[in-house]
This record gives C-alpha cells, structure tokens and sequence, in this order.
C-alpha cells in the first residue's frame, strides 16, 4: 500500500512538473507572439502615419503626392489584411471559430472561387492554369474556410514567390481529392521549409515588410479541420508545391 501511495505521488508531482514546463512554454511563445505583432504593427502604421502627415502638411505636391497617397493605400491594405488574419487566428487558437460543414462538389466551388482571382494574377502579369474535373466531386467542407484557404495560398505566391506563373491541379479517386498549387518562383530555403506553416514565421528578412507570417498558419490549422493535410515542398524544376489532402464525403 506504501508502495502505491509513493508510485501515485511521484506520479503527480510528474505530471504537475510536466504541465508547468508547457504552461511556461505557452507563456514564452505567446510572450514571442506579442513581440512580432508589436513590430508588425508599429512599423507599417508608423510608416502610414508619415505618408499621410507629408500629403496632409503638404510637403510634398504633384506626382510625388500621388505617389505618397498610393503607398499609403498600400500599407493601409496591408493593415487591414493583418487585422484580418490575427482575428481569424486568435478565434481559431482560442476554438471559437464556427465552422458550417455542408456537403458541396469541391470542383464548382473551386472554380468560383478561382474565378475572383483572374483579375487579380492578370494585373500581377501572372499567367495561371487551372485543371479540374468536369465530373462532381462532393466532400463536406465549410465554405468560407476553403476560400480562406485558397485566397491565403494564393495570395502567399503573389506575394512572396518572385515569379510570373501559378498553377492549380484537382486530382480525385474513391478515397480523397488532390489539390495542387504550384508557382514558378524562387522556392524556399530547404532550412525553412519545415517551418513555413508555424505562425507569424516569415522565410527571410526581405518577407516581413510584404507579410505577417500567419496566412499559411490559417491554412494549415483550417485545413486540419477538415481531417486534411497541407504540406509544401520546392518543385524540381523551380518554385513551390503546396500539396492539400481532403477526404470525400461518404
């Protein structure tokens, strides 16, 4: 009986000291969490602050105006992009995000969402390929989180890829559905790619001035809600694959 009450204490007192190690590690990575949402806040808001004081002072006048005027569009869309993704973060990493599962043919709703998005690659001089099937695929998938999906791995090429072509391939069989996007750009350091889908990390200095280093974070975390996967890999050729697995409703 001894025996089993000392077993049981030292039980405890593991996984009481097990529990305070990953209590401490949350506070430090939400500690670090804090301290890259400060400096990706403070510096483009600061920035906006000075692009509008130089045009409202009128310091600056003519084309220079409009130049000044355009870059603070620019950083205000940036602003509002970040807010956007922190919010949908936070809700996420707290289980408050909602989601509306319904069963929709993956194929059409694929095609409507890519639809948005030719204007936006043509103004980028992106060329695209789009290959789905014409047959009905159903799976049960919350809508807007797949648009969510979709418009952040997009978004992440235009941004981030350095190249001038995308692409995105659906592939299904009897068990799952494929989705493929891939881009032409400059890959990602092999030393980083394991680490492209943690939040608020960005791949190398030049990105945190175009990114906030959640959007493929979102992805990841929304397409795990799916009972899916999403992985990234540099092509052979040039650019990156980023590979999604979706299971097909049954």
């Amino acid at each position: 009986m001894t025996k089993t009450i000392c077993y049981d204490i030292n039980k405890i007192a593991v996984n009481s000291q097990a529990q305070l190690i990953r209590q401490r590690q949350s506070e430090q990575a939400y500690k670090r969490l804090m301290t890259s949402l400060s400096h990706d806040v403070k510096t483009p808001l600061a920035s906006l602050v000075g692009y509008l004081e130089a045009v409202e002072n009128k310091i600056v006048i003519g084309e220079e105006k409009d130049e000044y005027i355009h870059v603070a569009h620019e950083k205000a869309h940036y602003m509002k992009s970040f807010v956007e993704n922190l919010f949908e973060w936070v809700k996420l990493d707290s289980g408050e995000q909602i989601f509306h599962f319904e069963k929709f043919d993956l194929n059409e709703l694929s095609r409507n969402i890519i639809a948005d998005w030719i204007p936006v690659l043509e103004s980028n001089h992106f060329e695209y390929e789009f290959v789905i099937p014409e047959t009905e695929y159903f799976i049960h998938i919350d809508v807007n989180a797949y648009t969510r999906v979709l418009n952040n791995l997009f978004q992440n090429i235009i941004i981030h890829s350095a190249g001038d072509k995308m692409a995105l391939h659906i592939c299904e069989d009897i068990q799952q559905a494929k989705i493929i996007i891939s881009d032409n750009g400059k890959g990602i350091a092999p030393d980083k790619l394991p680490h492209i889908f943690e939040r608020m990390y960005q791949c190398d200095q030049s990105r945190s001035a175009k990114g906030n280093g959640l959007g493929l974070a979102i992805a990841k975390e929304l397409i795990s809600v799916h009972k899916g996967t999403i992985t990234a890999e540099n092509s052979s050729d040039k650019g990156t694959v980023f590979t999604i697995l979706l299971p097909k409703a049954l």
